[in-house]
Order: structure tokens, then sequence, then C-alpha cells
């Protein structure tokens, strides 16, 4: 009889152990996981078309005319559909506009996005042999906008630059992204050049 009883015992008390392991683990909180994006390889095309400027972009990337209604002629959208991001690109004749007020009003909408940004450091852009010049504006943290620039050749030309994501700001999950998207915005920098500019 005591025989039985210590094996009810025993069994009641493994079943107790087993229920408040079982209850530990389900209040242990679990690591968020992102899913595993795969980067297709580097390659670069021209972009060449009645706009004044040509530059160098992803294949994996696809060019738009900006529709929106109050975009100009040679406004453009550089889309990436396997990272939901979109280059937006803004270009401006300087004919009848001054080059500080385009420089203020891009250095004004970068900042905006300092709301909600962490920092901002800016990278300036000087490639004398094809009259490009400009800024990048890095802005950190969980931003709309992590990446925008403008580049000129400061007598005509004029582009505003600015990379979005097609998802809610959360820099965890977009930096891996957001630096390979980088680099083809930087190569886009490095190859641009303009039209009919006259070389000193």
């Amino acid at each position: 009889m005591k025989y039985f009883q210590f094996v009810i015992l025993m069994l009641y008390s493994l079943i107790f152990v087993r229920c408040a392991d079982d209850e530990d683990e389900s209040f242990s909180p679990k690591p968020r996981g992102y899913y595993r994006i795969q980067f297709p390889e580097k390659k670069y095309q021209m972009y060449d078309s009645v706009c004044p400027y040509k530059f160098e972009y992803p294949v994996y990337g696809k060019i738009e005319r900006d529709k929106h209604p109050m975009a100009e002629p040679c406004w453009i959208n550089v889309q990436f559909p396997y990272f939901r991001a979109t280059l937006h690109l803004s270009y401006k004749d300087m004919m009848n506009k001054k080059i500080a007020d385009l420089i203020e009003d891009s250095r004004e909408l970068a900042i905006k996005h300092q709301i909600k940004s962490t920092g901002m450091e800016e990278t300036v852009i000087l490639r004398d042999s094809v009259k490009v010049y400009g800024l990048i504006y890095d802005i950190e943290g969980n931003t709309a906008s992590s990446l925008q620039f403008y580049v000129t050749d400061s007598t005509k030309h004029f582009i505003r630059g600015a990379l979005y994501f097609n998802v809610k700001p959360n820099i965890d999950s977009v930096k891996i992204v957001l630096e390979f998207l980088k680099a083809d915005v930087l190569h886009l920098i490095q190859t641009l050049k303009w039209k009919n500019v006259d070389k000193k």
C-alpha cells in the first residue's frame, strides 16, 4: 500500500513540475524576427532620356515618370519593387531660380525628418570634372526618409533626391536594405552627368 501511495505521489509531483515548466515557457518573451532577404547582384544600366541629365541605376530598379499633378517634366522615380522602396528625383532648371533658395528648400525638407530621427550626417559631393556638387543627408532613426541629397552644377541644373520605403518606419527592419540601396544611390550620384555642359 505504501509503495502504491509513493508511486502516485511521484506521478503527481512530475505532473506539477511539468505544468510549472510549461507555464514558465509560455511567459518567456521571444525575440522579434525579420524575413531573410536575398539581395540581387549589383549590376547597373544607363538612364539617358530627353532630360538634361544621365546616370547609372541598378538593373533591379524601374524608372517611372512622376505622376503627381504638380510634377514637372523631368521628375522621375526609381522604383525598387522587391524592397518596397522609391527614390524620388526632382529636377529644376535654375534659369529663373536662385541656387540659395533651392538649397534651403532641400535642407528644410531633410530637417523635417529630424523630428523622429536620432541625428543627421551631411556629406559633401564634389565632382569638379563634371560639375556635380551637392550634399547628402544621412538621417538616422525611425524616419520616413533616411537618405536625401541634392546635386547641382551651380548655374543651370539642380536635382533633389529622397529615398522612401513604403512601410512603417522601423530602422531595425529596414537598416540592411537601406545600406544596400544607399550604395546604389551613391553610385547614381557618382555617375551622374549633365548634358551640354561646357568643360573648363
